[in-house]
């Protein structure tokens, strides 16, 4: 390889290092929306970049109205505190640690199944929200979607 091309390299792999892309976001939610089907869900699907602005949000049809606000929350959640959302679900509880942290005026975090932060290795690049079906559902989806993120990188 000559110097230009190990540069290119390079840069490659850092561009493609801190976040999730455009690109890999559409084949992500092409997986997705395959499965969700076959589990008979219409299901809006959110991809969030790690610093929680949304990549893109794909719209089922016949999905219902509030999953789109429900599905880019739980991956804003996701990427926000850096764990899924079903996890946090224990932590928001009446005794819990976080209790109360969900009903924060103004906050846009969701403590049910769906959302799960899309990792790198061990730095979180995403976060995946799924909103369709039940909490176990759609944390059922979330889960084949962070999966499918592991085998497109």
């Amino acid at each position: 390889m000559n110097e230009q091309e190990i540069v290119k390299n390079v840069l490659d792999r850092i561009q493609g290092a801190g976040s999730i892309t455009l690109d890999t976001a559409k084949k992500l939610m092409d997986r997705i929306e395959k499965y969700a089907r076959e589990k008979g869900l219409n299901c809006v699907i959110a991809v969030y970049d790690p610093h929680g602005n949304p990549v893109a949000v794909h719209v089922m049809e016949d999905a219902f109205l509030a999953s789109y606000a429900v599905a880019t929350q739980k991956a804003y959640t996701a990427v926000a505190l850096k764990m899924s959302t079903k996890e946090l679900n224990g932590l928001v509880q009446p005794g819990g640690q976080f209790y109360g942290l969900e009903s924060l005026k103004g906050g846009n975090l969701v403590a049910f199944g769906g959302g799960v932060p899309l990792k790198r290795g061990n730095r979180i690049v995403g976060g995946l929200g799924i909103s369709g079906g039940t909490a176990d559902e759609d944390h059922d989806v979330a889960e084949y979607g962070r999966k499918a993120f592991e085998e497109l990188i």
